[in-house]
């Protein structure tokens, strides 16, 4: 069967990956200043991400081992995507640090459930006479997005609020997972 490129399976998990990297980058640059913002010092600010570290890392292992026994792996980096989209939306009740550190856990589970999957998804799909291009490409996509996506935190942020960014931040994860549910089971 030959795929266009509308359904070209590197194409949609390229896109859709890099529209949550964009929501993730959106917050980066100006984190501290939202730790700040409910009480927190620069050092909760360090703490709070190095659990969201600790806990992505510690469920990475798992995340792999469940993307191995499900079929379709695209479920897999569906389910990341909407714990993803379920911790920038609970972000917008923090208030405390502590609440913050569970929803830092809660993201940091969301990124190691879908990261396996979707490299399991790209391996499957690449082409393997181009693959260095294509992981390339998703590379130069990875720093696109980033600088695209610490602007526009911190317009959004500056000019709305937090809480507006932080909605956007799951509206995106959300679309993104909603697009990959819509792609017919014979492309993805």
């Amino acid at each position: 069967m030959k795929i266009g490129k509308k359904h070209n399976p590197i194409r949609i998990i390229i896109i859709t990956d890099s529209i949550v990297m964009l929501a993730t980058a959106m917050l980066g640059p100006i984190y501290a200043l939202f730790v700040e913002e409910i009480g927190g010092t620069l050092l909760e600010a360090s703490l709070t991400g190095a659990v969201f570290a600790v806990s992505a890392g510690l469920t990475c292992l798992l995340g792999g081992k469940i993307s191995d026994k499900i079929r379709e792996r695209k479920y897999v980096v569906i389910i990341g995507y909407a714990i993803i989209c379920l911790g920038f939306l609970l972000m917008t009740q923090v208030k405390t640090i502590n609440f913050l550190l569970l929803v830092q856990v809660i993201i940091g589970i969301g990124q190691a459930f879908y990261l396996p999957a979707f490299d399991s998804l790209f391996s499957k799909y690449s082409n393997k006479r181009h693959q260095g291009v294509q992981w390339g490409i998703w590379e130069s996509m990875f720093y696109f997005t980033t600088a695209v996506g610490a602007l526009i935190g911190g317009l959004i942020v500056t000019q709305v609020s937090f809480q507006a960014m932080f909605f956007l931040m799951a509206l995106l994860c959300f679309i993104s997972a909603l697009y990959i549910f819509l792609v017919p089971k014979k492309v993805l």
